[in-house]
């Protein structure tokens, strides 16, 4: 626990109070779960860090070896062109010596193409361990965060029932402090396990009505009165699964209202039939994002506001599933205007 923090809890209680070993007790339990909650936190922020930049090395190398294959497929085109265009004798055949360099060239091609899809093959496996891994060992840290937690909860809330009248407005104030942020930390580590199960929940596909999901997640969300809900038309229904669905439109619902000062709040959320994919939004007209954050907002614990019950997760979250569904998603905001958030999801 911070010194300061410590010396000011102190200086507002009685000497007797003081004086005891029960206060001793209480202070220390504090400290040691703040140090295991403090180290058991950096470490699932470093794994995080050196995952994501292994995934994203090893993501680039896919896109070369894919670059590569695209190349060989050029080289093979250009080839039969060629032989086409020269290659014929009069009598319309292939020469013998042209046929002899076509097929030692498609061989040697050949035997490059499966090189390089065994060399994929590998880095899929690979990066579907890690991945494996990174879920593990989040859900491991994030599951032993909360036993401290939840300590350090119940003691506060002990002393405050206990010794309240030896609390002045200020020792109480601090104590208030205590109890935000545990409460902050909660809300960091149960978004953290939400994010990795995302892998894990979506076993199967099936049809989803999607104004059924949405009406649910309003129902549940208890949105206040000074809120107005639009919804243009009558959503499709679409093929997915209800856990995932359910955090992509509750997340980005959420966001909507989270930064919307206005007195008369609008989300409206609507869909486009494009074709082979559905492209969705919602609308808000909150405070808006600087173009120079469009991207920042969809990495995992980017915050643009010190939102102390923010976890900077929500978006980082949406991004996750929309990559699942193998869809896009972007953001278009004016300041002061609002923002609209598109996804898109293959039929």
């Amino acid at each position: 626990m911070n010194s300061l923090l410590k010396r000011q809890i102190r200086k507002y209680l009685s000497k007797e109070l003081q004086e005891s070993g029960q206060l001793k007790e209480f202070l220390d339990a504090v400290n040691k779960s703040y140090v295991n909650s403090d180290n058991q936190f950096s470490m699932l922020q470093r794994a995080m860090a050196i995952s994501s930049e292994e995934l994203s090395e090893a993501s680039d190398k896919l896109k070369k070896e894919t670059d590569e294959q695209r190349r060989i497929i050029e080289k093979l085109k250009k080839v039969l062109e060629t032989l086409n265009i020269s290659d014929l004798d009069d009598t319309g055949s292939l020469e013998h010596s042209s046929t002899i360099k076509l097929v030692d060239f498609i061989d040697q091609q050949t035997k490059e193409i499966i090189k390089v899809n065994e060399q994929k093959d590998k880095l899929l496996t690979s990066l579907e361990q890690q991945n494996q891994e990174l879920n593990d060992y989040t859900h491991m840290i994030s599951h032993d965060l909360v036993s401290p937690l939840q300590g350090i909860e119940t003691l506060t809330q002990w002393l405050i029932d206990d010794h309240k009248d030896d609390l002045n407005e200020e020792g109480q104030s601090h104590i208030q402090l205590i109890s935000e942020h545990v409460e902050k930390i909660d809300t960091l580590v149960a978004s953290i396990r939400k994010y990795s199960r995302i892998n894990r929940s979506q076993k199967e596909l099936y049809k989803v009505d999607l104004n059924k999901l949405v009406n649910t997640i309003l129902k549940e969300s208890r949105i206040s009165d000074d809120v107005s809900i639009l919804i243009s038309e009558k959503l499709p229904v679409v093929v997915g699964d209800v856990f995932s669905l359910k955090e992509l439109f509750k997340n980005l619902i959420d966001n909507a209202l989270k930064f919307n000062l206005n007195e008369n709040k609008q989300v409206e959320i609507g869909y486009e039939d494009k074709g082979l994919h559905w492209q969705f939004y919602v609308k808000d007209n909150g405070k808006g994002i600087d173009e120079s954050y469009f991207e920042k907002i969809f990495i995992a614990f980017s915050k643009l506001e010190n939102e102390y019950k923010s976890a900077g997760m929500g978006l980082a979250i949406v991004k996750k599933i929309i990559d699942l569904y193998e869809g896009k998603i972007w953001v278009e905001s004016e300041l002061n205007k609002g923002s609209t958030f598109y996804f898109t999801m293959k039929k």
